[in-house]
């Protein structure tokens, strides 16, 4: 079993850091390179790079009342979630379809339905 991640490329895990602007102020973020493709990925749906999606992302994350603390920890979970939401088919697998195009309250309705029926 563990072979499929051990001999896996080497680059994947291998950190690198990406500086961008956010509200004027200069920051980096670190991060395994794995993660950078997916961010990649989500961007480009939406027409985007990935500096414009980490700066939405961080907006709308503000707006929504979230403390960033660990803003670096924040993204790695968007593009697991992505990942994930892609697998139980809420994020189509065609790349062609923008994100911004779902019914999203809709999926976290759904989400949050299933975990009440998982608890019960």
């Amino acid at each position: 079993m563990c072979k499929l991640f051990i001999h896996a490329n080497p680059e994947l895990w291998s950190s690198a850091t990406h500086s961008l602007r956010i509200d004027g102020m200069v920051t980096s973020v670190r991060m395994e390179h794995y993660f950078w493709l997916i961010l990649e990925e989500i961007a480009t749906r939406d027409g985007m790079n990935t500096a414009q999606l980490i700066t939405r992302l961080y907006h709308e994350s503000i707006d929504a009342g979230h403390d960033l603390g660990n803003f670096t920890s924040f993204l790695r979970v968007c593009a697991l979630r992505y990942q994930a939401l892609q697998l139980s088919g809420d994020i189509p697998a065609q790349h062609e379809v923008p994100i911004a195009t779902l019914d999203a309250e809709e999926i976290l309705f759904r989400e949050s339905r299933s975990r009440r029926s998982q608890v019960h």
